[in-house]
């Protein structure tokens, strides 16, 4: 950080902020507008999209900003962002096709619009940052192979538990100790919580019921130990997790199975646990290293337990789009294929015909699961849940799976799964084809390489 703050620092000196577009002006997309507009030098927040442009205009008018312009054009944008104008808009695409933006903050929690945009930004050159764990551990891999073939960064927030979480890692094995565990910290796990259920704490904390029912249900917290999965290859030790509680995190390192923790490395949860935040388990067996950490007060070993004892994500999302462009440094990101997925789980019992309400809904919760499991049975991506029609009545738990349901046509989503699938199963194939042939396929060919 102390590198980052300098390098804003210069980039301010010398006018020339770092200039980022946010897309998404809801609780976490508002905090961030705030946060990047008055707590760091350096960066600009050009432009703000959303659906309700009046919620856009508010994220600028909460950070103080009054002065700015609706623009419903590229030209308009690309005007405004030379003669460092501030400007809300109702298209998108603006955000991402525009001269002059170099990343792009994508802060809505949707998949389909989300990985579309995510395309077109990468294809005009501007770094990825998502706020948006839904995405990431759904379609991740294969929008950083995009984002590889762009050369630009795609990466997860800063001060999200994955980005946090990652930068603890990172620490622990500066360190010399061997990451075996990367953890969170969830205070409820009640699967069958629901909108209805949620809507009173909704309403106390100025946020959407569906987006707290998934926080409560535990399919928030899959998704995101999904992105720390598939950014380290570290596994799941059971469907769902082991989730084991405990009073404190720093009595964490004894409620895993250490053979497991050291043949693959496994992400996890504890819960109830004090404070909240994020832990790693480091390994260290070196003796002269144990006596040091038993002296530090860090315990015997060979398993430490480090925690950072909060997460600040529209704090620190501004951050990594600052890494990205000055540094070409992700927060986290997918390292290969993906290695966990998010699997779709029945809340209540369900009928044949119904439609289903996706993430935060009535209808279903998601579980983690190895990627391997989750394709030999053919498992449903929580994250393409919404909208798919059952063909058969499903139990109460039961884990769906594409066979029990009619898939809507014409999903961005489907289509990229469908090419991650193949890309990461054969390789050969997809290697063959240059960038420039692969940019001029369309989606429905390139699920087809």
């Amino acid at each position: 950080m102390i590198i980052l703050d300098t390098a804003l620092k210069k980039r301010q000196q010398e006018n020339n902020p770092v200039r980022v577009g946010v897309i998404g002006a809801g609780y976490m997309g508002r905090g961030t507008v705030f946060q990047a507009e008055r707590a760091v030098p350096g960066m600009r927040v050009s432009s703000v999209y959303n659906r309700h442009i009046d919620e856009a205009a508010r994220a600028y008018e909460q950070a103080g900003i009054n002065d700015f312009s609706i623009v419903e054009t590229k030209s308009q944008l690309e005007d405004a962002i030379v003669k460092n104008r501030y400007s809300i808009t109702e298209n998108p695409e603006l955000i991402c096709q525009a001269q002059g933006i170099e990343a792009v903050i994508e802060a809505t929690g949707e998949i389909d619009f989300a990985a579309k945009l995510c395309l077109i930004a990468m294809e005009h050159g501007k770094h990825i940052i998502l706020m948006n764990a839904e995405l990431d551990a759904t379609l991740g891999p294969i929008l950083k192979i995009y984002a590889d073939r762009a050369g630009v960064v795609f990466s997860n927030a800063d001060g999200d538990q994955p980005g946090v979480l990652m930068n603890l890692m990172r620490y622990v094995q500066t360190i010399g100790c061997r990451p075996v565990l990367a953890g969170n910290v969830k205070g409820l796990h009640d699967p069958y919580r629901t909108p209805e259920t949620q809507k009173g704490y909704a309403r106390k904390y100025h946020q959407k019921p569906r987006m707290v029912t998934s926080f409560a249900d535990g399919t928030k917290i899959s998704f995101e130990m999904a992105v720390v999965a598939n950014a380290t290859g570290f596994k799941a030790g059971q469907r769902g997790m082991y989730g084991p509680a405990c009073a404190h995190v720093s009595q964490s390192a004894p409620l895993f199975p250490l053979d497991q923790m050291l043949d693959t490395g496994l992400v996890d949860y504890v819960l109830g646990a004090e404070p909240p935040g994020v832990f790693v388990l480091g390994y260290n067996d070196e003796p002269l290293t144990r006596q040091y950490m038993d002296y530090y007060k860090m315990g015997t070993g060979p398993v430490y337990v480090f925690y950072t004892p909060y997460h600040l994500p529209s704090i620190e999302a501004p951050l990594t789009a600052a890494r990205a462009v000055l540094f070409k440094d992700p927060a986290i990101t997918p390292m290969a294929g993906p290695v966990c997925e998010v699997v779709t789980t029945a809340k209540r019992g369900l009928k044949s015909g119904d439609v289903l309400d996706g993430i935060g809904g009535f209808d279903t919760y998601g579980v983690l699961e190895n990627t391997p499991v989750a394709m030999e049975q053919n498992l449903l991506p929580m994250g393409l849940a919404g909208d798919c029609r059952l063909k058969r009545d499903i139990k109460k738990d039961q884990v769906i799976t594409y066979n029990d349901v009619q898939v809507p046509a014409g999903r961005v989503g489907d289509m990229l799964k469908n090419e991650q699938l193949i890309y990461f199963t054969d390789r050969k194939t997809a290697h063959h084809r240059s960038v420039s042939d692969w940019k001029s396929l369309s989606l429905d060919e390139r699920c087809l390489v």
